[in-house]
């Protein structure tokens, strides 16, 4: 899965997912890319579970890109624990994901398959998505 090699900071501030995604909004690979519409913290399970999906059912044809990457630390407090006693050990780490941004990247492979493949990725993802077609694709 995953992951950062090595952080400055082992524990990370939760923050704010206001707004829209100011980078990675565009097709920078591929020609078809599946697009967020929500915000949410994408963790690097469900990451992997979308990129299983779509390489499946593409059969090791074509290329896929992943473009977002899990690198927000989540801590977690063990069960039944009072509160107090400063914060949790981190749990799993995991991408914001702002609306527009573009999760996913496909290339090499017709439409009908990129399609489905995506569709597949998306099932697995806690966002909604849009799928997207780059402007000088030609059928």
């Amino acid at each position: 899965m995953l992951q950062p090699k090595r952080t400055k900071h082992r524990k990370q501030q939760k923050g704010r997912m206001k707004g829209n995604s100011q980078r990675g909004h565009r097709l920078s690979n591929g020609t078809f890319g599946l697009k967020s519409l929500d915000s949410s913290f994408v963790n690097s399970r469900q990451i992997e579970a979308a990129r299983i999906a779509a390489t499946r059912y593409m059969k090791r044809e074509g290329s896929l890109w992943i473009k977002i990457f899990p690198d927000k630390p989540i801590t977690k407090k063990p069960l039944e624990v009072r509160m107090g006693k400063g914060k949790g050990a981190i749990d799993h780490y995991a991408a914001v994901v702002k609306s527009g941004r573009i999760m996913f990247e496909i290339g090499g492979v017709p439409l009908s398959v990129a399609k489905e493949a995506l569709r597949l990725a998306a099932q697995k993802l806690p966002v909604r998505t849009k799928f997207v077609v780059a402007r000088d694709y030609q059928e």
